[in-house]
């Protein structure tokens, strides 16, 4: 079975800047285009397949009719027709709110909806690109609402200049922000619970001050400090590096400029590829090609036994399974 293609959806945000449509190729009028959503199961928001005899079908949709052929028969047991990550590529012109966001227990309690873990992969960065994890000192809750409440919560929080390659692994719990100049690759579990805690005293598009969820996100966050909030990795040419495993998502890099093969014979799981630069070919066990190229995203299905990537020059790859 051939690797899915899927219509991308383009979010048009005040923070959003322009750098997704011509780094994808894409042809559009809309203005500040932060978010480009790549895969998503969201309701409202379901992925639509682009091409092929499954074209116009959404992706849970496609999950009901394939089922663990597409999603591997583990996963199919645990979220049904519900596909498990969400991924986008993230253009930021100006400073995201300050956010955070539950876990699964006390999202589960409060909203009846997953929490959510995601990750950072930074694809581009402008001079002074910037991103903010974690607290630089220990505060305590009250000191938070009191900071909050005096604009002096950027004050406590770990800010990193930022290069393309960095990583940032963010557990349910951890206060973080994308930055101006930022251009990243985000996967993170299904869910659209966030809790905005500062947003520099922006509106939004009604001309009112955007709702802020200081009380929400109080039992929200995890207050340990770390002395580096940066996830390290040392990436091997031509080979797969793994950057994050979790229980949400395993995520691995391939920056090539020759042929690599994965082995999926024992991964019970769908296969996720972003191509972060270059082009090239993916080709399937059955001897398909898929043609591949920089801002495309494609989803292997879970009855692939392997996948082989041929690169044009070079090619850079992000890979995601469950």
């Amino acid at each position: 079975m051939k690797p899915f293609r899927f219509e991308p959806i383009l979010k048009s945000l005040i923070w959003g800047g322009d750098k997704i449509a011509p780094y994808k190729g894409i042809d559009t009028s809309m203005p500040n285009i932060g978010e480009s959503w790549e895969l998503s199961g969201v309701a409202g928001d379901e992925s639509v397949v682009a091409g092929g005899a499954y074209a116009g079908r959404t992706l849970p949709q496609l999950i009901d009719e394939l089922k663990e052929t597409l999603v591997g028969k583990s996963v199919y047991e645990r979220f049904g027709t519900e596909f498990p990550l969400l991924v986008k590529f993230i253009d930021a012109r100006d400073d995201l709110s300050i956010q955070v966001h539950p876990d699964d227990a006390l999202s589960q309690m409060r909203h009846g909806k997953h929490g959510k873990t995601e990750m950072w992969y930074v694809v581009g960065a402008d001079s002074g690109a910037h991103l903010k994890a974690g607290f630089s000192q220990k505060i305590t809750p009250e000191e938070y609402e009191r900071r909050v409440a005096d604009n002096t919560l950027t004050d406590v929080l770990c800010d990193y200049a930022v290069q393309p390659g960095d990583l940032f692994f963010l557990p349910a719990g951890r206060v973080h922000a994308i930055c101006a100049g930022s251009f990243v690759a985000e996967i993170q579990q299904t869910s659209d619970v966030t809790y905005r805690i500062y947003d520099y005293g922006r509106v939004g598009k009604d001309g009112k001050p955007r709702e802020l969820h200081t009380e929400l996100a109080k039992d929200a966050i995890d207050y340990t400090v770390l002395p580096d909030y940066r996830s390290h990795y040392a990436s091997e040419k031509n080979s797969e590096t793994q950057l994050v495993e979790c229980p949400y998502f395993t995520t691995s890099l391939y920056d090539l400029d020759a042929p690599a093969e994965k082995d999926l014979s024992e991964l019970d799981s769908f296969l996720v590829v972003m191509c972060l630069a270059g082009r090239g070919v993916l080709v399937d066990d059955e001897g398909g090609e898929t043609p591949l190229r920089q801002g495309e995203t494609l989803l292997v299905p879970a009855a692939a036994r392997s996948i082989r990537f041929i690169p044009e020059g070079e090619m850079k790859l992000l890979t995601s399974h469950l």
